[in-house]
C-alpha cells in the first residue's frame, strides 16, 4: 500500500471514530497534496512515496515553526495543540536516525567525500539529506557537521 492509500484509508478510520485531531491534521495533509498535484500540473492523479514524503516533511516543519513562536509567545495550548499534530505526522515519517548513527553517518560521508574542512560543509550535508531524506533533521546534520569540520 502507498503512502498516499495509507493516508486516505487512515483519514476515512478517523472520520468513522470521530478523532477530532488526527481528522484535521490528515485533511490538512490531503488538501497539501491536493496543491502539490496541481503545481506538478497533476490533477486527479495520486503522488509517489517520495513525493508524499517531501509534503509530510513540509507540512512537520510547519508544524515545529508554529511550536517555536507560540512558545515565545507564551500560548502553551496552541503550543500543544501544534505538538499533537505534528505527532501525528511524525508517523508516517520514517524512523529518524539516532544521534550514535548519525556520527557515523557524518563520518562515513566525510571520508567518502574526502572533506578537509568548513568549505566542504555543503557538500557533506547534501549527500547525506540525499541519501537519509526524511530520517534527519536540518539542523541538527548542520550542527553536527560543522563541529566535526572545525575538528
Amino acid at each position: 500500500m502507498s503512502l498516499f492509500e495509507q493516508i486516505e484509508k487512515e483519514y476515512i478510520q478517523a472520520y468513522k471514530a470521530k478523532d477530532a485531531v488526527r481528522l484535521t491534521v490528515l485533511r490538512l495533509l490531503k488538501t497539501a497534496v491536493k496543491n502539490r498535484l496541481v503545481d506538478l500540473r497533476r490533477p486527479g492523479g495520486s503522488l509517489s512515496d517520495e513525493e508524499m514524503l517531501d509534503v509530510i516533511i513540509k507540512e512537520g516543519k510547519q508544524r515545529q515553526d508554529s511550536i517555536e513562536q507560540y512558545t515565545a509567545a507564551n500560548r502553551s495550548d496552541l503550543a500543544d495543540k501544534e505538538a499533537a499534530e505534528l505527532k501525528i505526522l511524525q508517523e508516517y515519517l520514517p524512523k529518524a536516525l539516532s544521534p550514535e548513527e548519525l556520527t557515523a553517518v557524518i563520518e562515513t560521508t566525510v571520508a567518502e567525500l574526502q572533506a578537509a574542512g568548513p568549505k566542504d560543509m555543503g557538500r557533506v550535508i547534501s549527500a547525506i539529506m540525499g541519501s537519509y531524506k526524511g530520517r534527519v533533521d536540518g539542523k541538527a546534520l548542520s550542527e553536527a557537521v560543522k563541529q566535526r569540520l572545525a575538528q
